[in-house]
């Protein structure tokens, strides 16, 4: 292992990174060229944030070489802030920028060297090149670079000398933002930049991002963020600890995965062929030689025992052939994931996704009080209705889904429930269970696991060694998985779903939206995801300290024909 500084390069060779005896990059090879900016997506537990650590420097490969060189510095965003509490908005600030700092002294004091007599022509050299060096640092834009970022990510309220320790987590968070951005390094590497963002501080970070003439690292979840910023998409998988890259952007890795599972469609439907026309061969060849013996056309002799040799010699090849495809088959793609439902409620006359006055109420609430978290008069979802709750953080959205599902019981008011429903949590369970993957996956139907082995491996979310995998064991990218293969496999008139794009993979996302999107049932939903509230169909409730906020319902009817 070694890390080297040459320049202008960003290059992962051979990478190999584990914790205890979890194996999470192996041999891992990639290049990021000056100029790109990167997005690095996968699931979580899938090793993201393991590789930004790795350029960055704060962790060590176990093998291999990484070599990061940038003349204009490199600037790291971690997950996990290192902030001292003690220290004030303009320690951190100053600490950001302590390499224009380190500048600004010795500049001051080869200026105070020159200030007793006529200076000699060294100390001009040295004077001249600690000028060029700040301002090739951006070193008189600095203030002003901070000021912008502090108003641009929404912070512009905080003065220098506020403490660290009286920030909220968000605040803390946005600032440690400002302190990479302030000091513009030509090498950005961030993980997660845009959590804690609004909608305005994430277009500055977007535009800001776009503007910057070096290269960018981000770990994101943001869809929209990626189709907006990225050249580049490297894709960590968790199961096969490795990193793909992927030219054009968002757009170009969409286009790349559609045509991957386009090929394996197609090799799929080759290897069926060729099964069918071998076994074809091996049983017409076969009843070709145990005829040899009854047809006296075939004549006598040696000719005849050329002839059978001749057909034994085909009929071996054909079955070895067989043997060779029955060994190495090419397996159907995972079936698009697909909600089902009963659909046995709507009102008379009524199309499943009309959701008509006369429909009976999937869901019904009244007067609904929950402590001082939520205050709901009414609501009522009918089959076929698709409502988007919306709402700043602690407005009561996970609340209401919660009372929606039954998990939470009110203080006061009334809830009833009809028909299925499937209920997908932000949270996982604190403890999860030691019962495996499979068994998990089954609990609750009738006979043995095993019997469910199948249906699980044919929605393509896990591979035949994970089935035995206790789930306290998995990642909870992988529980998440789980949560949804139980979902979609399952019938439910029902869908309440909080969050239901965290923690997966976003092929996975676009996939489960594809779901719901075929699905004729009712749904209720609350994400913070851009891209999937910007593609959502139906109505929107927006929550305010508990209470639905006036006007929040833009349309009501049946949601758009789908052909």
């Amino acid at each position: 292992m070694s890390l080297q500084r040459t320049r202008a390069q960003l290059a992962v060779n051979d990478v190999s990174k584990a914790y205890g005896d979890r194996s999470v990059l192996d041999q891992v090879s990639l290049t990021v060229r000056p100029g790109e900016k990167a997005g690095v997506i996968g699931e979580n537990g899938s090793g993201k944030s393991t590789l930004l650590r790795l350029m960055a420097g704060a962790e060590a490969p176990d093998s291999g070489d990484i070599t990061v060189s940038f003349p204009g510095g490199t600037g790291y965003l971690a997950q996990t802030l290192t902030l001292d509490p003690r220290d004030t908005v303009q320690d951190a600030v100053d600490a950001a920028l302590a390499g224009l700092r380190d500048l600004e002294r010795r500049i001051r004091e080869a200026e105070e060297a020159m200030s007793d007599g006529e200076p000699t022509d060294a100390q001009l050299a040295v004077y001249g090149d600690l000028l060029t060096a700040y301002e090739e640092r951006g070193g008189y834009q600095a203030d002003a670079r901070t000021d912008a970022a502090l108003h641009g990510l929404g912070l512009g309220h905080l003065t220098r000398d506020r403490v660290l320790g009286t920030l909220s987590g968000g605040e803390q968070s946005r600032l440690a933002l400002v302190c990479v951005l302030a000091a513009e390094p030509e090498l950005l590497l961030l993980d997660e930049p845009t959590n804690h963002l609004d909608s305005a501080a994430v277009t500055w970070l977007e535009d800001h991002l776009r503007a910057h003439r070096g290269t960018v690292v981000a770990v994101t979840h943001d869809r929209a963020f990626l189709e907006r910023i990225t050249t580049v998409i490297l894709e960590v998988d968790r199961d096969l600890r490795s990193v793909a890259r992927y030219g054009d952007g968002w757009d170009g890795y969409r286009t790349a995965k559609a045509a991957a599972r386009s090929r394996w469609a197609q090799e799929h439907l080759e290897w069926l062929a060729e099964l069918a026309r071998t076994e074809e061969l091996v049983s017409a060849a076969g009843q070709r030689l145990a005829g040899t013996g009854k047809d006296p056309g075939q004549g006598f002799g040696k000719h005849r025992r050329s002839h059978e040799a001749k057909l034994s010699g085909q009929v071996r090849a054909a079955r070895t052939r067989l043997e060779a495809l029955r060994r190495s088959p090419v397996p159907a793609p995972p079936r698009p994931l697909r909600f089902t439902a009963d659909l046995v409620l709507a009102g008379a006359g009524d199309t499943p996704s009309a959701g008509g006055s006369d429909a009976v109420a999937l869901a019904e609430l009244d007067s609904v009080l929950v402590g001082g978290r939520l205050d709901l008069p009414s609501l009522r979802v009918e089959p076929g209705r698709r409502l988007l709750v919306t709402g700043p953080n602690g407005a009561g959205k996970t609340t209401l889904l919660r009372v929606l599902a039954g998990d939470l019981a009110p203080d006061a008011g009334t809830v009833r429930r009809r028909g299925g429903i499937g209920y997908l949590p932000q949270e996982l369970p604190a403890s999860p269970t030691r019962r495996t993957l499979l068994a998990t996956f089954a609990a609750g139907r009738p006979g043995f696991p095993d019997e469910y082995e199948e249906e699980l491996l044919a929605l393509g979310l896990f591979r035949p060694e994970d089935l035995t995998v206790p789930v306290a064991a998995l990642s909870i990218g992988q529980q998440r998985r789980l949560a949804l293969a139980r979902l979609v496999t399952r019938p439910a008139d029902l869908l309440i779903l909080d969050e239901p794009t965290n923690h997966i993979a976003l092929d996975l996302v676009e996939e489960l939206e594809a779901a719901l999107d075929r699905y004729e049932g009712a749904v209720v939903v609350v994400s913070h995801d851009r891209s999937f509230r910007g593609r959502f169909t139906g109505e929107r409730l927006e929550l305010r300290a508990g209470r639905t906020v006036t006007g929040s319902y833009p349309s009501e009817g049946a949601r758009p024909s789908r052909t």
